[in-house]
Formats: structure tokens, sequence, C-alpha cells
């Protein structure tokens, strides 16, 4: 049986100094059906240069120029627009992946019958710390995501019979994209694991730092994005406060 072609998404932006760890653990993965569609955001720095040298050498890495600084959600659509495969997964040029990442994955959502799938990772700070483990639940539905995100996008999968959607430009655009991902399929699983699949890069000033901030794009994605009522946004809204606090103290 034919394995199955794995998208791969991947945004970069002045991302040279981290840019061939990310694409390593792509080209690594053990599933090598794969093709990583890596999107130069108008970077300053030599992350084309690197681009274009690893798809002169791996016929899996198509490298793609955004005419101009556009952000990240501009980025992943271009990539998305341009994927050939029947599965799109997703990775930040200062992420990585464990090598069975991709494997795993595929044979838990062949073996479940899902279309979309998630799993474990790690928060790392710039210095190597790990700063806390996530572990998702075993199951979620898009109720379970209105009240907290719990699929990381560098492990999110989901299978394109869904239908593709875009990444809009808003806050929490991650999170508004896997909303619709698990309203389409019913259903996400994670894939078991004794450890993280994947390694989330902490950056001290990262945009989503500020606490007041996130919960006021939050607030606006459960009015504006998600159409919900007041009565049931007060209700989520108070389920994300608590989610969130909880991950503060397990970190």
């Amino acid at each position: 049986m034919t394995k199955p072609l794995v998208s791969v998404v991947m945004p970069v932006f002045n991302a040279e100094a981290t840019l061939r760890r990310a694409i390593d653990s792509v080209l690594q993965q053990s599933h090598v059906e794969l093709e990583l569609l890596a999107v130069d955001d108008g970077s300053r720095d030599a992350s084309w240069t690197l681009l274009k040298a690893y798809a002169a050498a791996d016929r899996r890495v198509r490298s793609l120029q955004a005419a101009s600084n556009g952000g990240v959600a501009a980025a992943r659509n271009l990539a998305l627009d341009a994927a050939a495969g029947q599965f799109v997964a997703f990775l930040d040029s200062d992420d990585w992946w464990h090598p069975q990442k991709l494997e795993r994955q595929l044979a838990t959502m062949r073996d479940t019958g899902a279309r979309v799938s998630y799993t474990a990772f790690q928060r790392v700070a710039e210095d190597g710390r790990v700063l806390s483990n996530v572990n998702p639940p075993a199951e979620v539905t898009y109720a379970d995501m209105l009240r907290s995100n719990h699929i990381g996008n560098l492990t999110g999968m989901y299978a394109r019979e869904l239908g593709d959607t875009r990444f809009l430009k808003i806050g929490h655009e991650d999170y508004v994209f896997w909303l619709d991902r698990v309203r389409r399929a019913g259903r996400a699983v994670c894939v078991p694991s004794e450890g993280p699949l994947a390694w989330y890069l902490v950056r001290q000033n990262s945009v989503s730092s500020n606490k007041l901030r996130a919960a006021t794009w939050q607030w606006r994605i459960y009015r504006d994005v998600e159409k919900l009522g007041l009565v049931a946004s007060l209700r989520y809204m108070a389920f994300y406060v608590w989610h969130a606090l909880a991950k503060r103290r397990r970190a």
C-alpha cells in the first residue's frame, strides 16, 4: 500500500539561528513520504539562502518566497495553497520534532479513524531548560477546544479530506485554525506516547506572553469568530482563565 504524502508547512522569518534544526527534524522523519513547504516571509538574514540550499540537496524541500513580509498567517496560507499531500502538519522554524512523530501520528489516525490528531510536547527556554511538559487529553471535541486550546500547532495534523481552511490574521490564529478543524472532524485524538514528540521554543519576548492581550484575543474569538452568545462566551471564558491558571501552576 502506498504511504500517504504529508505536507509540512513552515513559515520562516529571520530564522537563520534555528532553521537547520527545524528542517533537519523534518527530513529525518521515519515517514519519508513528505514535502516541506518552507515559506520565507521577507527575512533579512541568511534564511532564504539556507532554504535554497536545502531545496537543492533534497527534492522534498520546496522553498517558497512571499512577495513581502505578510506575517505568519499569510505565510502558512501560501504554503497551504501549494500543498499536495493527503495530510498537513505544521512546524515553525524555531521548533523541532521527534524522528517518529509523523509515522506514529499517521498510525494513530489510521487505527482510530480520526481526521485530526496532536501530540504531547515540551516547552523549552532559549538556554535549553525544559520549562514544562504539555500532555493533552487523549481526545477532544469542539466543546473541549472552546474551553482551552489542547492542540499545540507544532503537533497538529489533519486529513485534507476535511477541506482546507485559512489562517486568519488575528491573535491566536493557531487556535482559531484548530477550532475549525476539530469542529469539522467532530473530534481529535492524541498520539499515545511516554514522552514528547515535539519541542516548542519559548522566546522571552514572545507576542503571546502578554496575558491581558491574550485574554482579549480569546474573548474576541468567542464573540466575533465563533459567534457565541454572551452567556456562552462568559462560560467558556471562565474555563479559559481556569485552564490558563492551571497551566501556569504546572509550568
